[in-house]
């Protein structure tokens, strides 16, 4: 699908290139240094980046998953820490606007369009991938539902406003006995547990939740009963979308990291750029990054149009992720053994891209998606 972006969005990306450029990229190294920036994420929702993709009735800015795409892709340049905790707000906000009830949408995509941080919680500590593991339970009763159990590895989690929770209605149906629901942060029986130490993207919260006898009203079903794997899945296409647009993201900010010391360094007398070695490895990056880029905006093409993407939103997160490593390493080896050092920033986007390989799907899990699909 050859790529066309509109109008508006070559205005959207100008403007989140220039935010990012002035306002995020200077606070990255700050936030992998003390976590979650609140100053900064007043500056983003002020600016309405977190309700791009809401519709304008709700006071959003009405745009699809590439006008997300292209917010996380620019805003990934200068740190995925924020990158990140935009993807998982949209993943959250969109679960409610895609399978909410008219009353659900009302009350909270304004919310999410003013800037409210949304969660989504599937993970637990013995239920990532499989799903059929989860063992958080929400009990019907008379006035509602009573939630008890607990989530890990929840990006956006100590920060959110609201969190989508699944949880097993109907344990012996497994996948199809999941359902999810809408929760408040203030909810009595909610415990934050510590914050992750994570290895990268540390400037997005990431902590345990765990549920003590949460009582929900029957309102906060959302969607259909044991309809929650089913929607989580259809999300995470979305997810792991912008997981790829935030590797390119990363990518190209080695890149033209590794490209200006190349640049300015000199060996034997002269810029090292000019030792083939050295230009080569730009060729390669440069490629890569591109392809990525593609793989991204053509699989959120796909989504905006209506038609499926799960396998195209798989192979390009599956691609992203496994050559942003591998150039994110190769923009290391250019600054020799500077590149070790934390001064020159270089390190910090390797440990970054590493988590984007576990993130919204394991590289594992993506490859029986594709094999799966292409053999089907």
């Amino acid at each position: 699908m050859l790529i066309q972006l509109t109008e508006e969005q070559k205005m959207l990306r100008d403007m989140v290139r220039e935010f990012t450029k002035k306002e995020i990229e200077p606070r990255d190294k700050w936030m992998d240094e003390n976590g979650f920036d609140w100053d900064l994420y007043h500056k983003i929702a002020a600016a309405g980046f977190m309700g791009a993709n809401i519709p304008e009735e709700f006071g959003g800015g009405g745009g699809g998953i590439m006008d997300t795409t292209i917010i996380a892709h620019e805003m990934a340049k200068g740190s995925a820490s924020i990158a990140t905790f935009m993807g998982a707000h949209w993943l959250g906000a969109n679960l409610v606007l895609e399978n909410g009830t008219d009353e659900q949408r009302a009350k909270y995509m304004p919310e999410a369009a003013a800037g409210k941080i949304f969660a989504f919680g599937l993970t637990e500590s013995s239920a990532g991938s499989d799903a059929a593991g989860i063992k958080s339970i929400a009990t019907e009763t008379e006035d509602g539902w009573v939630l008890n159990g607990s989530k890990a590895w929840i990006t956006n989690s100590g920060v959110a406003d609201y969190y989508i929770i699944l949880a097993m209605t109907d344990p012996e149906l497994g996948t199809k006995g999941i359902s999810a629901f809408l929760m408040d942060k203030n909810v009595e029986g909610l415990i934050v547990g510590k914050f992750e130490e994570k290895m990268g993207c540390r400037g997005s919260a990431t902590c345990e939740l765990s549920f003590n006898n949460i009582k929900l009203p029957k309102e906060a079903l959302l969607g259909v009963r044991g309809k929650g794997f089913k929607m989580a899945m259809e999300t995470l296409d979305i997810g792991r979308i912008t997981a790829a647009a935030i590797c390119a993201g990363i990518a190209e900010h080695a890149t033209t990291m590794a490209a200006q010391y190349a640049n300015e360094r000199k060996a034997f007398g002269k810029p090292i750029k000019a030792f083939q070695g050295v230009a080569f490895r730009f060729a390669d990056m440069y490629a890569e990054t591109k392809a990525m880029e593609f793989l991204a905006y053509d699989a959120a093409a796909t989504k905006d149009a209506g038609q499926r993407c799960t396998l195209n939103a798989a192979a390009a997160k599956l691609f992203a992720t496994e050559h942003c490593v591998d150039i994110c390493i190769q923009a290391q080896q250019v600054f020799g053994g500077n590149g070790y050092s934390k001064e020159y920033h270089i390190e910090r986007l390797i440990r970054d891209a590493r988590g984007w390989c576990v993130m919204e799907g394991s590289t594992e899990i993506l490859r029986m998606i594709v094999s799966g699909n292409v053999l089907a």
